[in-house]
């Protein structure tokens, strides 16, 4: 490997000044799995009109946590742009203010998962007939097509290291360049589970507008990307909507009664259809991206 004149290590991206931003195709649809853990299997995601494959690489898909990387770079990005500074695919910032930024503590237990978390972002392959700034790909492209801790050494010899150098991936890079539908993250946005941090996306980028999105529960877990069996997914639901923990918007979920058998026997009691519904919260703060969730409303009678 090449090696690295000391002055590049200091040739810093960070610490970024402005928003966490996200590409608007990122927060709508299941790229990532929603684990902490290694996910092994792939992933797929299929409407009329969009098409979603993720393959692991041998650490796993990306998770949604490793995605925090993913969404500092593109806030990195957008803020150059936003000042008019000029902007490459090569990013360099330091794990300190990533972790700052995320509210990861700076432990060695950080440091390593970061190394791991850049491995499956890189390894994993994604394919998607989304466009990005005009073009489409056909083949499988990486979230990161270089990823490299920088280390400098100490006058013991003992490794330190110094700032972390990726390349974003064509596509991400053409998507906040060319089209430029980078929305603003809530703050607390890294302070919530992976469920919630899938329903807030698709609540930030659907509704922006402040229409409300009334999604059948079965196609909202799919766009989720909830990978375990739907009656998993109505209970999670159900306890988010108690909650009410999504920033800037209210979850609710309707519920029909529950089908039985002919017979009307309780054995063929079958759990009814539910629908989600997310709606944009009323308020009169000026900046309602860090509004505290509103107190829980009575909810429909949850049966089933």
């Amino acid at each position: 490997m090449t090696a690295i004149p000391q002055g590049e290590l200091f040739r810093l991206d960070s610490p970024l000044t402005g928003e966490i931003r996200g590409e608007r195709s990122l927060m709508a649809f299941p790229f990532f799995a929603l684990s902490k853990n290694a996910w092994m299997k792939p992933l797929a995601y299929a409407t009329s009109d969009v098409s979603i494959e993720v393959r692991p690489s041998a650490r796993g898909v990306a998770t949604i946590y490793d995605k925090e990387i993913v969404l500092y770079i593109a806030s990195l990005m957008a803020s150059k742009i936003t000042t008019g500074a000029s902007v490459g695919q090569d990013f360099v910032f330091t794990a300190h203010d990533l972790f700052s930024v995320t509210g990861a503590n700076h432990s060695a237990r950080s440091y390593a998962r970061l190394s791991d978390a850049l491995e499956r972002l890189q390894g994993t392959q994604i394919r998607t007939n989304i466009e990005a700034g005009g073009e489409g790909e056909e083949g499988f492209f990486s979230w990161l097509s270089e990823a490299r801790l920088q280390y400098a050494r100490t006058k013991s010899g003992e490794k330190r290291l110094k700032a972390v150098k990726v390349r974003l991936c064509d596509w991400l890079f053409r998507a906040i360049l060319r089209d430029g539908d980078v929305l603003d993250y809530a703050s607390t946005y890294f302070q919530l589970g992976p469920i919630e941090r899938r329903i807030y996306e698709v609540a930030r980028s659907t509704c922006a507008d402040g229409e409300a999105l009334k999604i059948d529960l079965a196609t909202f877990r799919l766009q989720i990307g909830f990978q375990n069996q739907l009656s998993n997914f109505r209970i999670a639901i159900r306890q988010l909507a108690a909650a009410d923990s999504i920033p800037g918007y209210h979850l609710r979920l309707l519920e029909d009664l529950p089908d039985v058998d002919a017979r009307g026997r309780g054995a063929g009691r079958k759990a009814g259809r539910g629908t989600v519904i997310l709606t944009k919260r009323i308020t009169t703060f000026s900046n309602d991206r860090d509004e505290a969730p509103a107190p829980t409303p009575a909810l429909p009678n949850e049966t089933g």
